[in-house]
């Protein structure tokens, strides 16, 4: 599946949005009786949806489209003063009407803006790659999901004139693009996100102590993965992405599948990343299998927060708003 294709703009996007959205909610009638801004955000129109930009437009259109209907706003756009311009500011922050009145340059501030610096770091390793399409043909992949999911942060970010980078990593860095909000970044952002594909095994102790040498200074950090690997070796980790006074997010990205354990009949199951081969009875193995996972989950769950990390585990078959509203509360916190 290609994300960013040739880019529709204008009316061709709009009938590009059309078309996803009729087809998500049963032709134009549905469309006009669906859910509001939840449609937005639901992994099953997004897939149907051709390129990278306008998904993560439609996610955070949506979204914001949900706040407004919200007392959790958390996007202000009140005006609070004007400050001279000095050199590195962003020149499109200038109000030119009050140049021309005083020959001099200003930028207009509105409340909110803190220039935050977000880094998205996400795991590009094999076992991202697994979709279980839960009876949806379009289901996406753990990485598609996490793919759409970086692409809307990106966006929802350098729209708030903060500096958004890349990491992409398997058992080392991949991809990385240092943090900026030049124009042409998001674009940036989204081509990588693009050309990506799950790769190869996971270190992920080795390549997160590798993610340390692009935080110069104090940012938010979102970390995407499915995190197969011990809380115990992966907490140590994760809190290095700390140092500094670093607020960090941990998004733990799951099929539904793997949740449940959907297997009804027995079957050879074949690791993603080793190669190794399993013969699985589903009777003799589900109830330890769904224990297990739940296991993983709270003890991953309860150490972030032990630890003043923001962690939230998402369903890849459900919408994209709890992860938005998980990285507002964070940036909040910031401003």
């Amino acid at each position: 599946m290609s994300f960013l294709g040739r880019i529709p703009l204008g009316k061709e996007a709009a009938e590009s949005l059309r078309r996803a959205l009729n087809a998500g909610t049963g032709g134009e009638a549905g469309a006009a009786a669906g859910t509001g801004p939840q449609r937005f955000l639901d992994p099953m129109i997004l897939s149907r949806i051709a390129n990278l930009q306008l998904i993560a437009k439609t996610v955070v259109t949506g979204f914001l489209m949900g706040l407004h209907r919200s007392p959790q706003t958390g996007v202000s756009i009140e005006f609070a003063e004007y400050r001279p311009y000095t050199p590195g500011d962003d020149p499109r922050a200038i109000d030119w009407n009050v140049y021309a009145r005083t020959d001099r340059h200003y930028l207009k501030k509105y409340r909110g803006e803190t220039n935050t610096e977000i880094y998205l770091v996400v795991d590009a390793s094999a076992s991202m790659g697994y979709r279980s399409h839960n009876g949806h043909p379009a289901g996406l992949s753990k990485f598609e999901y996490g793919c759409f999911l970086a692409a809307s942060l990106a966006h929802f970010a350098i729209n708030q004139r903060d500096l958004a980078g890349l990491v992409l990593f398997d058992t080392e860095i991949r991809e990385s693009i240092p943090a900026r909000s030049r124009r042409g970044q998001l674009l940036r952002i989204l081509h990588a996100l693009d050309k990506a594909r799950p790769g190869r095994g996971t270190d992920l102790a080795g390549a997160l102590h590798q993610v340390r040498q692009f935080l110069h200074r104090r940012c938010i950090v979102v970390l995407i993965s499915d995190f197969y690997e011990t809380p115990d070796k992966l907490m140590g980790a994760i809190r290095e992405l700390q140092f500094g006074g670093n607020d960090l997010i941990v998004f733990h990205l799951l099929d539904p599948a793997e949740l449940e354990f959907s297997l009804e009949t027995p079957a050879l199951v074949e690791d993603a990343e080793s190669g190794e081969t399993m013969e699985v009875v589903p009777q003799a193995v589900a109830a330890q299998y769904r224990r297990l996972v739940q296991e993983h989950i709270t003890a991953l769950g309860q150490q972030c927060r032990s630890s003043h990390i923001d962690y939230q585990l998402l369903d890849t078959g459900r919408p994209l708003d709890y992860a938005l509203f998980t990285y507002l509360s964070a940036r909040q916190r910031r401003a």
